[in-house]
């Protein structure tokens, strides 16, 4: 055994010759074939048992929980209804060319959003186009499906790692990376954020990136499998490129060889690295240019859990965002334990990797090492996104001490000694669920028994075979039954503490089917309104205000709220306003309206009765004649109905400015004024939380709640033939009402006003793909206004002229008229293509010649050696 604990054979790679290779004489290259052919057959087989175990394992968890595709209950909790589950019914209907829209733009969205950014932050991954191989109204199952591949793979990667640092018995690889890819981070986070299950599956394939670079192998492989991983999803591929540097200095540190051989594998690995993400550079630069833009959420001051907390979370059944799902299974933790201790280890080895883990545990709690991890940013909601990098480490910590056999007895009591100290660390921890301890109990029973076999096999020569695969059998049992258990227990107490949408059913066809048949576009908007989720429009069909993305930008969520619409997740999700001026200002010829026959329920398929409204609107393309660009003065005020009025360019509403407020009972506010006859009475208080009621009628619910939840406008009913109305407030919260929460909509006005902006409108509007043109009346002059948000990206055209930036009014896209042009023309470039696509095709020119450069100076017996290492 080499002085790094490792057979002589590890060595070897770090001088990129395998044993028995050339310089190894009397050994004959048939030989060394069959070895590989034998490695090979090993890893193949680690992988394809890892992968099965964790597949059944993970689907065993589902069944037990009784959720879809096992059981009634949903899934779709949070952004995994909200955000994943709409994305990826719109991913299958964009590429089936179904969509209003393409790969940069989506008309369907946000009144006209960055596609290729969102496709960037949720939809990149290879596995997300299996959404295509299910029908439209099986995409749960897709989406199902697509997780438990990526989870799948990411235990199948761990394995081939595993076995790629250290020879072993692969069964115990094969349960190491079930291990790694069903630890508590992925049942609490991964699962319900499907995205960030590229990075559980980068991990391991960056890792092994870093072994091919240690060894000077694969030049050109290693940096598309960066740039792959940084496509899926370069967020969490992120914190798997630091904790794969984590590994490759550990490595670097604890292997044979001299200093400057080591900088030559560091060097290779940055070299490798820097080609890949440049390779993936066209989409990640387009989401980092969409991010400068997004509405910004509030700042986050990261405040660290407390280590009992944190220590809790190591055991079973335990669940919370707030603090790291560290979770790997009783066994596979009482093996990771073991290595401080094991003394068949060298010393190096043990403090080298025992010190990666608790530095890296460390930089989980320290908030400058926090913020390192998470980009600069600390995030909203989880605080804890790269716990599974440190899940990671700990099995290979317990590879690394158990791939040559069971550590002796005081390495093993050692580690029980530390796996008691956490289960009392943890007693009273408010992670803790009732099921813990009896789920901890019974997997420590089944590792104590499989450690006892393995000690009786050591005794008796005749039959150690079979005592062995017994131990082994008890190590999966112990972990399967454990996972299992205590990844239903985790979806079951988030179901029960978290929002949640229903499963996808008749509500939703009912809704798309007759949104299809509605449809006008670019005529003019159908607008789904509300159904159950989010992103409504991305299941029904549609054009609508409804949008929920990290990139939804600052300008749009800024216009919208200034004109009275609501939002959820700090201004991330604009949703849609049911108003007849905001109708008539977007376009919105339909609009939908949906209310469900029976309470909605986690674990029945919604059903609603369906109506819709049509009304007189003014094309997507309206001319301003009173409005010259830039207008710099022009801008919103305090007040939604005022900004309502000005973006339309006519006044509608009679504001009362003799509102009066009286204090009645304890609960109540009233709001008395006076307001024309037969006019629609709409109340706007963005804070307000509780329910308003005109005039005894029946209340409507506000949902404010700033910065999270901004409540929208609403109409409370018709002024009566008096004029005189009251409003009663039953607040649920404080009352913080702004200067003019009332406005009395006469529609005569409003009928008017979309008359003439029809008169002197576009006559002809086209949209496909990410381009919008229309044709204008002769002499047009002023401004002509398109009813799509100015987000980054457009350039715009009147006549023959050249395209230049597109200019902006009050928030919406807007071309300057001479009178001369008779059309106009937009099209839309997602910020930061360009510059991507350069720093892209440098990186591709460089990896072109990194492998040439790579031929050309291997001599004859270099490339026999290459090419027998590929299996490595």
């Amino acid at each position: 055994m080499s002085p790094t604990g490792e057979r002589p054979e590890t060595t070897g790679a770090a001088t990129g010759e395998q044993p028995g290779g050339p310089g190894v004489p009397g050994r004959p290259g048939g030989v060394r074939r069959l070895m590989l052919r034998s490695r090979h057959s090993v890893r193949l087989r680690a992988s394809a048992g890892a992968a099965l175990l964790t597949c059944v394992v993970f689907c065993l968890g589902g069944l037990l929980a009784g959720s879809h595709p096992f059981g009634p209950t949903t899934r779709n909790i949070v952004d995994l209804g909200q955000q994943y589950l709409p994305y990826h019914a719109y991913w299958r209907k964009l590429l089936l060319g179904g969509a209003d829209g393409d790969m940069f733009l989506n008309w369907s969205s946000g009144f006209g959003s960055n596609f290729l950014g969102d496709f960037g932050t949720y939809l990149s991954s290879p596995f997300d186009l299996m959404v295509v191989l299910f029908p439209a109204d099986r995409i749960e199952l897709a989406l199902y499906v697509i997780t438990v591949a990526k989870i799948t793979a990411a235990g199948a990667a761990m394995s081939v790692l595993l076995l790629k640092l250290r020879r072993g018995p692969w069964p115990v690889a094969a349960v190491l990376g079930t291990a790694y890819a069903l630890s508590g981070w992925t049942f609490n986070y991964g699962a319900t954020v499907p995205m960030w299950l590229d990075g559980l599956l980068a991990f391991p394939l960056l890792c092994l990136v870093g072994e091919w670079a240690r060894a000077g192998r694969r030049p050109v492989l290693g940096p598309l499998v960066v740039a792959l991983a940084w496509i899926a999803n370069f967020y969490t591929a992120y914190m798997a490129t630091i904790g794969a540097a984590v590994v490759l200095v550990v490595r670097l540190l604890t292997a044979d060889g001299s200093g400057r051989r080591r900088l030559a594998g560091l060097l290779r690995a940055a070299r490798g690295v820097a080609v890949g993400i440049g390779l993936a550079a066209p989409l990640v630069v387009v989401v980092y240019m969409g991010t400068r833009v997004a509405d910004p959420t509030p700042e986050v001051t990261f405040s660290p859990a407390a280590w009992t907390d944190v220590v809790a979370r190591l055991l079973p059944g335990t669940s919370s965002v707030a603090t790291p799902a560290l979770h790997i299974g009783t066994a596979a933790l009482a093996l990771a334990l073991t290595l401080p201790f094991n003394r068949d280890l060298a010393p190096r080895v043990r403090i080298g990797w025992t010190a990666a883990i608790c530095l890296v545990a460390l930089s989980l709690q320290w908030e400058p090492t926090h913020l390192l991890w998470h980009a600069g940013a600390s995030p909203n909601g989880i605080p804890y996104r790269q716990t599974f990098v440190l899940c990671g480490l700990l099995l290979i910590a317990a590879w690394m001490s158990t791939a040559r056999g069971l550590p002796r007895t005081p390495a093993l009591l050692g580690a029980g000694a530390l796996l008691a100290g956490t289960a009392v660390a943890a007693r009273g921890t408010p992670d803790i669920d009732r099921w813990t301890y009896p789920a901890f109990g019974a997997a420590t029973v089944l590792a104590v028994l499989a450690a006892a076999v393995v000690l009786l096999s050591r005794r008796y020569g005749a039959g150690a075979r079979l005592l062995l695969v017994l131990a082994v059998a008890l190590l999966a049992v112990a972990q399967a039954g454990e996972t299992a258990a205590s990844g239903a227990r985790v979806e079951q107490r988030q179901l029960a503490r978290v929002s949640w949408a229903p499963r996808l059913g008749p509500w939703h066809e009912d809704m798309a089917q007759a949104t299809e048949q509605k449809d006008d576009w670019p005529r003019h908007r159908t607008d789904p309104g509300e159904v159950p989720g989010g992103n409504d429009v991305l299941l029904v069909g549609g054009q609508g205000a409804d949008y929920y993305s990290s990139l939804t930008a600052e300008v749009y969520t800024g216009t919208l709220s200034s004109l009275g619409f609501g939002y959820y997740a700090k201004g991330r999700h604009p949703v849609s306003l049911d108003n007849p001026v905001t109708d008539a200002i977007f376009s919105i010829g339909t609009r939908m309206h949906s209310s469900p026959t029976a309470p909605v329920r986690p674990d029945t398929l919604p059903e609603a009765t369906i109506t819709s409204t049509d009304m007189a609107v003014p094309p997507l393309v309206t001319v301003r004649p009173d409005v010259s660009l830039p207008a710099p003065g022009v801008r919103f005020g305090d007040s939604a109905f005022a900004n309502q009025e000005l973006l339309l360019g006519a006044t509608v509403y009679d504001v009362p400015e003799d509102l009066k407020r009286t204090s009645g009972t304890k609960d109540t506010i009233t709001l008395t004024a006076a307001c024309p006859a037969g006019s629609q009475v709409h109340f706007w208080a963005p804070e307000y939380q509780g329910t308003a009621a005109l005039n005894g009628q029946r209340p409507v619910p506000f949902s404010g709640k700033l910065p999270a939840v901004r409540g929208a406008m609403q109409a409370l009913g018709t002024v009566p033939a008096s004029g005189a109305l009251r409003i009663d407030l039953h607040p649920s919260a404080k009352v913080v009402l702004p200067r003019q929460p009332v406005g009395c909509l006469v529609r005569d006005r409003l009928d008017s006003a979309v008359r003439q902006l029809t008169a002197t409108g576009a006559t002809t509007v086209h949209a496909s793909g990410h381009t919008i043109s229309a044709e204008l009346p002769a002499g047009s002059t002023g401004t002509a206004v398109i009813a799509a948000p100015r987000i980054s990206g457009w350039t715009c055209a009147a006549g023959d002229a050249d395209p230049v930036p597109a200019e902006q009014y009050l928030g919406l896209l807007a071309v300057p008229l001479d009178g001369r042009a008779t059309s106009i023309s937009c099209t839309f470039r997602p910020p930061g293509l360009r510059l991507g696509g350069a720093v892209g095709a440098a990186a591709l020119l460089s990896l072109v010649a990194i492998g040439f450069w790579h031929r050309r100076s291997r001599r004859p017996s270099e490339a026999e050696a290459g090419a027998g290492a590929a299996g490595e």
